[in-house]
């Protein structure tokens, strides 16, 4: 339990920041932070626009974790850590965000320009609002809290601000971890807002493997009018969709810690292949999105692919190559009963009046890296999951109600 009367103080400062919030938030994003494999320049300009906003508002304390990326024109991939020393100077809460958003898509699905943010019937608009900007901002002036009120806080507070999420990671909190170890302590307090309900009653401590293909089917082209001249690797796609549809029979298992319980297998893009209907095609390309129970090994799962694809190869005398675009198997959950699960249902019961419960999710977060050096981490944000569609935005009360919830944790022992 927290002193309840420094909690009622924060939550009055925090109150009294919600347009400089707001203000942050739309500064945060006319700075694009696009990764390069998705035509951007990376994160540096927000990186120093952001830094220099915390030097502002009184954090003083900053270390680097700069990753080295030739691709972008800097050559570096920001990350970094600002801390405030609280009364255990070996105990950490942390708070990570990731700086790096999604294009906007087609410009023609917003209703204004993504990338100059305005409010609306109580709302933030625009690319990166609420992925991860809401909770970015909450955060810091969670902290600016403790800090404006006087108080040292019984851990130490960490935020970071992390590079590369929305592609792989490899550049972001993944190089942080691997290029300096030590990064956590066991008993640290970790959390990651970057997934979560509406309501903000899940705290999200699992997550499914994911497994991202593509298929390349080589036939032969020929005129339309004439098919026994060619082997159609549209009709031989055609046929290996319909067989990968059977892996949920191959694969049944049902876990409700999760929604949906059951591993996925979704067919999703597919490229053009002839330009002109009389035309049978040569070659075709689709992908899928599996998301896979963590009871099952993702290379039982491919081998059980590499099965179906063979048969479809010897039938349509086709060629079949599979590109894996993502492989993350999944690894050991964060305990339910995990301190970190514990101090977040009851900072979110005391700021939002609701009981928040332990469970998994489909959709990967850095998180599952975390997991994997054997650190408890828990995944929580009250979001209206509009992350990465147009009009993307959040609910000012959201930003602010979890800036509390960030507090309440900073106050806990």
């Amino acid at each position: 339990m927290i002193d309840a009367d420094k909690f009622k103080r924060i939550s009055q400062r925090i109150d009294s920041y919600r347009e400089a919030m707001i203000e942050l938030q739309i500064a945060l994003s006319a700075v694009p932070a696009v990764g390069p494999e998705n035509g951007g320049d990376g994160e540096l300009l927000k990186s120093n626009l952001l830094k220099e906003r915390l030097l502002l508002l009184g954090f003083k304390n900053f270390r680097h974790y700069d990753a080295r990326d030739q691709r972008v024109s800097s050559g570096i991939r920001p990350n970094f850590v600002t801390t405030i020393e609280g009364k255990n100077k070996n105990r950490f809460t942390w708070i990570i965000t990731h700086m790096d958003i999604v294009p906007p898509g087609e410009l023609r699905l917003w209703s204004h320009d993504p990338y100059k943010a305005y409010v609306k019937d109580g709302r933030l608009f625009g690319r990166g609002i609420e992925d991860n900007q809401q909770d970015m901002v909450a955060s810091i002036f969670a902290a600016k809290a403790i800090m404006d009120e006087g108080l040292i806080p019984e851990n130490s507070i960490k935020l970071a601000f992390v590079s590369d999420e929305e592609t792989s990671s490899s550049m972001g909190l993944f190089y942080m971890i691997d290029s300096a170890p030590g990064l956590f302590n066991r008993d640290d307090l970790i959390v990651v807002p970057d997934s979560g309900n509406p309501e903000g009653t899940l705290i999200e401590v699992a997550e499914k493997s994911i497994l991202w293909l593509c298929f390349k089917t080589k036939g032969k082209q020929c005129h339309g009018s004439k098919p026994q001249l060619g082997n159609n690797a549209f009709a031989a796609a055609s046929h290996l969709v319909t067989k990968l549809v059977k892996l949920k029979k191959l694969f049944p298992k049902s876990d409700p810690l999760f929604d949906p319980p059951e591993s996925t297998f979704e067919p999703t893009k597919k490229e053009a292949n002839v330009g002109n209907i009389n035309t049978i095609p040569g070659e075709d390309v689709f992908c899928m999105d599996c998301r896979v129970l963590p009871d099952y090994d993702l290379q039982d799962v491919m081998a059980a692919i590499q099965k179906m694809a063979h048969a479809v190869e010897k039938k349509f005398k086709v060629g079949i190559e599979i590109s894996t675009a993502q492989y993350i198997q999944s690894v050991k959950p964060t305990p339910p009963d995990a301190p970190v699960v514990a101090a977040l249902k009851e900072a979110i019961k005391t700021v939002y009046n609701i009981e928040a419960f332990a469970g998994g999710v489909g959709a990967g977060t850095v998180a599952s890296y975390i997991r994997k050096h054997d650190y408890p981490v828990a995944v929580w944000s009250k979001t209206g999951q509009s992350a990465h569609q147009p009009d993307e935005n959040c609910p000012i009360d959201d930003m602010v109600g979890d800036a509390k919830v960030f507090a309440h944790l900073f106050l806990q022992k």
